[in-house]
């Protein structure tokens, strides 16, 4: 039987990865965080493809099988999936050792945070969510299932908290597959117990609502902080999570059917469970005054499609003109004067003067303060906010500098420890006021916006300069 030998710390395969140490082993071979020498000592993961087998012919040819099929791999290329750069043979003792290199991504599992005593928000699970589910669209599209979802193949990234999808369990299918054919011995199943659907457990069927299903329970282990076993009542077959945590009656119901028990009933992509969510209304209205907008723009450092649904304040500004506050404006006073003319209208000529008022959009500047002070306005028109798009770290089709410059941004952002939707509002509205020819259409990553990119840029520079100083946002 073969078994796999562990590789000395400092060692160099193939002329290139230096081994840094051993992460762990599991029943294909080991895992070892390494050294590309020929790109700078970037870091990356070798991963040991080395069962145990009946015999070295039978691991060879099994070997042999992956390294063929596991050429799909190297098509997926997405931001939030660690890139799949190569396999490689490599002699480890007496015999040859396929490997699998892949980015290494520096940062906690979700698994991790949730142990070191993080309670996750509601909020915080559907922004999860929709940053993953557009990278399970992603896959699903190339024809490929995740098939092992859940808290600790999740991984927060350090430099952005942009979350990853790793430790894809279809590379596991590949090698069980492959060593099927070899030996004549049936395959296991992979996926994990309480995250995997029954289906595919005990059957081995999967689709694309299977891992949905586990992205479900990984949704409630974070929000409620147990393991699914917990959750579950396998003699009634069914999901007891209710009486553990409160949860929007949308996302309820979104939960619900992603953990349908039969695959009819779950939703069938990715796409789906992103509108279904796009629903959820997190803040519910308690005052007839404050307005709704649909939805919250998306922070610079993640994908577009990262949106989550929210709730701000939006108010008809004066006949005397359009208000537009700038960084440092004093808008705590243009709204309680705006408040105080107000009130000495009655009913009726408030209701002329909302129809012919122009309407402006105004930054807000600490969400729950405005929120206060507009709840005593009369019920106005919802006004839509524009969305906004700017390159993701990574993003190759704008130039280095330009992602550096993002990068800092960032970075500053989270030193000051503003929340990422706030500040992003902030400089968004300040964006559109400045540029209000934009109004109706979203900025992209295109040359043509390269402009007005900077001058997003250099707002929320601004803004961030303002924080420092020791001004309110």
């Amino acid at each position: 039987m073969s078994k796999s030998s562990a590789i000395a710390v400092g060692s160099i395969l193939e002329k290139r990865y230096r081994i840094v140490r051993e992460l762990g082993q599991g029943g294909f071979g080991r895992t070892y965080l390494a050294e590309d020498i020929n790109r700078y000592n970037e870091k990356c993961l070798l991963k040991e493809f080395a069962p145990q087998v009946l015999s070295v012919s039978d691991l060879r040819k099994a070997q042999e099988l992956f390294e063929r099929e596991a050429g799909m791999l190297y098509k997926l290329q997405h931001p939030q999936i660690p890139r799949f750069r190569e396999l490689i043979w490599v002699n480890v003792g007496i015999k040859d050792s396929l490997f699998l290199v892949q980015d290494y991504i520096e940062g906690q599992t979700y698994w991790d945070i949730l142990k070191s005593g993080k309670q996750f928000s509601e909020a915080e699970v559907i922004e999860l969510m929709l940053q993953i589910l557009p990278v399970l669209e992603y896959i699903h599209s190339q024809n490929l299932l995740h098939r092992d979802i859940s808290p600790d193949n999740l991984i927060q990234r350090n430099s952005d908290k942009l979350p990853f999808l790793i430790d894809f369990g279809c590379v596991k299918q590949l090698a069980t597959n492959a060593l099927s054919q070899c030996t004549g011995l049936p395959g296991t199943a992979v996926g994990k117990h309480g995250y995997a659907p029954e289906e595919q457990m005990t059957q081995g069927k999967v689709s694309p609502s299977s891992d949905l299903y586990a992205l479900a329970v990984t949704a409630l282990v974070l929000l409620t902080g147990e393991e699914p076993q917990e959750l579950y009542n396998s003699f009634k077959g069914t999901w007891c999570w209710k009486q553990k945590v409160n949860v929007n009656s949308t996302l309820d119901s979104v939960l619900d059917k992603m953990l349908a028990h039969r695959t009819r009933d779950r939703y069938s992509s990715a796409t789906e469970v992103i509108e279904a969510l796009r629903k959820v209304n997190l803040s519910p209205q308690k005052h007839s005054n404050t307005s709704q907008v649909g939805t919250v723009v998306v922070a610079p450092n993640k994908p577009l499609q990262n949106k989550v649904q929210n709730k701000v304040t939006s108010f008809v500004t004066s006949k005397i003109g359009t208000i537009v506050v700038a960084p440092g404006k004093r808008l705590r006073n243009n709204v309680t004067a705006f408040i105080s003319q107000k009130r000495q209208s009655n009913k009726g000529e408030l209701k002329i003067f909302a129809r012919s008022a122009s309407i402006s959009i105004v930054t807000i500047i600490g969400i729950f303060t405005l929120a206060k002070l507009v709840s005593q306005l009369p019920q106005f028109p919802t006004i839509q906010f524009p969305k906004i798009s700017l390159p993701s770290q990574g993003d190759q089709s704008v130039s280095r500098t330009e992602q550096s410059r993002l990068e800092k941004i960032i970075k500053r952002r989270q030193a000051l420890k503003i929340d990422p939707v706030v500040f992003n509002q902030n400089v968004d509205q300040l964006f559109y006021a400045q540029h209000p020819e934009l109004q109706n259409r979203s900025l992209t990553n295109n040359p043509e916006d390269a402009k007005f990119r900077q001058d997003w840029y250099q707002i929320a520079e601004d803004l961030l300069d303002k924080v420092e100083r020791g001004e309110s946002l």
